[in-house]
């Protein structure tokens, strides 16, 4: 039954299965849920990841024993790890998602610096996942900085300091009204 269940997850219920791009299917495919788990906060955010990252790697595990087999494209629960750490800690505007999305396919299909040696060298659950979060940690950290430097994320934040007063304070600033 157990089994079953994480194969199932491994392909997020059929999405992996589609005939065209699965990854980018199960990327499109997280969208609702980055947008449920930012509405919980943080907290149940960032307990998701961890607790996918668990799950996943035996879901992977699982797919992979039932199926033989490594890395196979149907498995796409990686890809949704990948882009819940790819939007960790952003404003969920249709540009943060567009940018984040597209970043992250990009980062995810190309495999590059260590993400393609993750994805060569690693066997296992473990390693169909690793790439993906890897590729999820280099995209975070990248729209962390666009977040912080440019307003192309639909809002910005800035910190602010006052030194006259010895004050720091943190203040959204949100496009347009900059």
């Amino acid at each position: 039954m157990m089994t079953k269940f994480l194969i199932q997850l491994a392909t997020l219920f059929g999405v992996g299965r589609f005939p065209k791009g699965p990854g980018t299917a199960g990327t499109l495919a997280t969208i609702p849920i980055v947008i449920l788990l930012s509405k919980l906060g943080p907290i149940y955010y960032m307990g998701a990841v961890i607790l996918l990252l668990i799950v996943g790697i035996a879901a992977c595990e699982a797919y992979e024993q039932a199926k033989g087999g490594h890395d196979h494209k149907e498995i796409v629960i990686d890809e949704v790890l990948g882009f819940l750490i790819t939007m960790v800690w952003l404003p969920m505007t249709w540009q943060a998602i567009l940018i984040g999305f597209a970043l992250f396919r990009l980062l995810d299909i190309t495999k590059p610096l260590f993400i393609g040696y993750l994805d060569k060298k690693i066997q296992g659950g473990l390693g169909v996942m690793i790439d993906d979060v890897a590729a999820g940690i280099i995209a975070s950290l990248i729209m962390q900085v666009i977040y912080t430097q440019t307003n192309w994320l639909g809002s910005q934040i800035t910190v602010l300091h006052s030194d006259s007063v010895g004050v720091k304070s943190l203040s959204l600033i949100f496009a347009g009204l900059a």
